[in-house]
């Protein structure tokens, strides 16, 4: 996509960073240009917009799934396991 006026940052290199955007995995020079470039491009805004809103919709219908009971005790029983092993090989070595 593009709106066709010049931007120091790309349409294209917005929108493909769009999602680490909004999930605040850019630094701050990145998200300074992502920043810049949506508040001098109402294309580029509105599909931010749209983006965040399904994001949130999704997160918020699909991320509060109740977890299985047995699985947190698994999980952290594993890591445990991890750990253990990792500390017997940076003894050993």
């Amino acid at each position: 996509m593009s709106c066709g006026g010049e931007h120091a940052t790309p349409c294209s290199e917005v929108l493909a960073k769009v999602y680490a955007y909004i999930d605040g995995e850019l630094d701050d020079h990145n998200c300074s240009d992502i920043r810049e470039h949506l508040d001098e491009c109402s294309p580029c805004l509105a599909e931010y917009g749209l983006e965040e809103v399904v994001k949130k919709l999704v997160a918020k219908h699909c991320g509060s799934d109740p977890v299985p009971a047995d699985l947190r005790g698994k999980v952290l029983h594993r890591l445990a396991a991890a750990r253990a092993d990792l500390q017997v090989r940076e003894g050993v070595d």
